[in-house]
Order: structure tokens, then C-alpha cells, then sequence
């Protein structure tokens, strides 16, 4: 089920996954010749098309979560006994590993990273949460084909020669993902790539600058600095909603004279004190810092005014030293002349 309600496409099989074993990071199994996804149904990424090792993500357990969790790890050993054996998936399950990584983001944008759980999830697709084991390995691999749907609409553009395009179009797509999906905060942004789509979009992000003849070191300190530009506008954002919530709540039911009365004794007492000069003078001027209408212009603004601080950057930045040719090594030493011993001649010299 997403986000709408809608319950997606089933598939009768999934591709066969990897689950790590506790506390080691053993490398994923690929899915086996021959196996395909079942027809209309697009293969999620996941481990077995991801080479590498994944981050430990941390759930901080407490009460009864921390009894889930061991439940859960004792129903994945489970399943996973059942797959080295080579059991198939139950078909009369009627899951797809889309639809559980679907249903678990539609959760985590409800209420939270911490709401996450085989458990859960496996109510809100009436199932039994062993099932969901013969598609997800864990938790943490649920996580890891989250975050990988997040990154792929995110989506770096290609890169078309003009770095400052291509650097705004990736910060408005960051922005519009993690406005839909602020749990991802936590996550997208601190790690290396952690599956093909996060690498795919590096990978485009490190193309973007490709030309400008920047060394490693700013090169990733630029593309930080637009990331670190998108997270703290976000956060700001959601700050901006919550507060706008909370006053009209505290405001409900109260007339405008009183709500107009309560704002101008709000502002003579700034200009009474004299010691606040520029914020009586900010509060005469009427503008509201965080008015919803504004706030796009604002997001483009601060992206304006970092896309020239880069430019002057990699203008005054000197292109990097060109790589030089190792030190040419000296020819092997002549092996010495064996002495002739008793009875024999001596070599003849080369």
C-alpha cells in the first residue's frame, strides 16, 4: 500500500536477497540464473545488484522494541535457514518487495525512521511478518532499498556543460524529495554510497565539475557545501511549518482587533526599550522572514548567492598539478661472475 492508499502491483516471486549476519557485513548473493521478476513488476535495487559493504544504521531500541527486535532477528534466521536449504517464497503471500519498501516509506513519512519495523510493516499489508523475510533480509536492508528509492527520484541530471544549471536543478530535486521525505534527513547526505542509485547520482555530481579542473579536495567540498545548503533549508522549512501550526492554534478563536492589539503592544515595546534599534526598524517594515509565499524565492536566493561564492572559488582555485611521470629506475645490477672452483674453466665474460 502507498502513501495514497493504493496497494501496488503483486509479484508472485522475489529475487532472492542476502541477510547479514549479526554484527558482520557478509558480501550479498546475486540473484540466481535464470530469475527473473515476475511480469510488470520493476526490481527494486538492492543488495544483490550493490557489490559493497552497507552502514550499520542505529534504531535506538527501548522496551518492548528492543523484544521486537530480537523477535525479528530469530524469524529472519528463520527464513534465511529455509533459503540455504533452497526453499522457494510462499506464492500464496501475493507480496512484492516494491510494495513492502513502498508501505515502509509511507510509514516513516507518517511518524518517523523509528516507526520502522518487519513487524509493522506487516500489518499494514495484512501479512505475516515472516513473509516479508523471503523479500527483505532486515531492517537495516529495508532501510538501505528506502533510501535507494529516495535517491533514484532525486535523480543528479546528466551532466550538459553548464555547472551552475546542473548544480540547481540537483539542490531544487534534493529539496523537493526531502520535503516530502524529512526522515531521510537523518541519512541521505552522511555516508558513501550506499547502493547504485546514490552512486549513479555521485557519480553525475563529480561529472558536473568534471571540467573545471578542480582537485579532489574542492571538488567534494563544493558539492558538500550545496547538500549542506539543501539539508539546513529543509530543516529551516519545517521549522517555518511547525511554527506557523503552533500560532494558529494559539490563535484559534481569538478575534483580528485582538490579534492586531496583542501585535502593536508586541512592537512598542521594542521601540520603547531603545536597545533593539534595527529590530524596531525590521518590525516598521511589515516583512514576515518566514512567510510561506516567499519561501521558494528565498530557497533560490540562498542557491544564488552560494553559486557565486563557487564561481569565485573556482576562479581564484589554480587548476591542479599535472601528474608527473614516476622516477625512472635504475637498470639492474650485473649478477657477479662466478669464480671457477676446482676443475672448472672459468664463464666466458658476456
Amino acid at each position: 500500500m502507498d502513501a495514497s492508499g493504493q496497494r501496488g502491483d503483486r509479484a508472485e516471486r522475489a529475487p532472492t536477497v542476502a541477510r547479514p549476519t549479526p554484527g558482520k557485513r557478509s558480501a550479498p548473493k546475486r540473484t540466481a540464473p535464470g530469475e527473473r521478476p515476475a511480469p510488470g513488476e520493476r526490481p527494486a535495487p538492492g543488495p544483490e545488484s550493490w557489490p559493497f559493504g552497507r552502514p550499520q544504521y542505529v534504531f535506538p531500541p527501548a522496551g518492548r522494541a528492543v523484544r521486537d527486535e530480537k523477535h525479528e532477528r530469530r524469524l529472519a534466521e528463520h527464513v534465511q535457514r529455509h533459503k540455504e536449504r533452497g526453499a522457494r517464497s510462499p506464492r500464496d503471500r501475493g507480496l512484492s518487495r516494491d510494495e513492502i519498501v513502498r508501505t515502509a516509506i509511507a510509514v516513516a513519512d507518517a511518524e518517523g525512521p523509528e516507526a520502522i519495523s518487519m513487524r509493522r510493516i506487516a500489518r499494514e499489508l495484512r501479512a505475516g511478518p515472516m513473509s516479508l523475510y523471503w523479500y527483505v533480509g532486515s531492517k537495516e536492508e529495508l532501510l538501505d532499498l528506502m533510501l535507494e528509492t529516495l535517491e533514484a527520484a532525486v535523480e543528479a541530471p546528466e551532466p550538459t556543460g553548464d555547472w551552475r544549471t546542473d548544480l540547481r536543478v540537483f539542490a531544487n530535486r534534493m529539496r523537493a524529495v526531502l520535503n516530502r521525505h524529512p526522515w531521510a534527513l537523518e541519512f541521505i547526505g552522511s555516508r558513501p554510497p550506499v547502493g547504485p542509485n546514490d552512486a549513479r547520482n555521485l557519480e553525475r555530481l563529480l561529472g558536473i565539475l568534471a571540467g573545471l579542473d578542480l582537485d579532489a579536495r574542492l571538488t567534494m567540498d563544493l558539492l558538500g557545501a550545496i547538500a549542506t545548503y539543501v539539508l539546513g533549508a529543509v530543516i529551516r522549512e519545517g521549522r517555518e511549518i511547525r511554527g506557523q501550526r503552533e500560532q494558529e492554534q494559539a490563535e484559534a478563536g481569538r478575534t483580528e482587533e485582538e490579534l492586531d492589539a496583542e501585535r502593536e503592544r508586541y512592537r512598542d515595546w521594542f521601540r520603547a526599550s531603545g536597545q533593539y534599534p534595527q529590530i524596531a526598524r525590521l518590525m516598521e517594515s511589515g516583512i514576515d522572514p518566514d512567510d510561506p509565499a516567499t519561501r521558494d524565492e528565498r530557497f533560490e536566493f540562498g542557491l544564488d548567492v552560494l553559486l557565486d561564492g563557487i564561481a569565485a572559488q573556482v576562479h581564484a582555485s589554480p587548476p591542479p598539478p599535472p601528474a608527473q611521470p614516476p622516477p625512472a629506475q635504475p637498470p639492474p645490477a650485473r649478477p657477479p661472475l662466478a669464480r671457477p672452483g676446482p676443475g672448472r674453466a672459468a664463464p666466458a665474460a658476456p
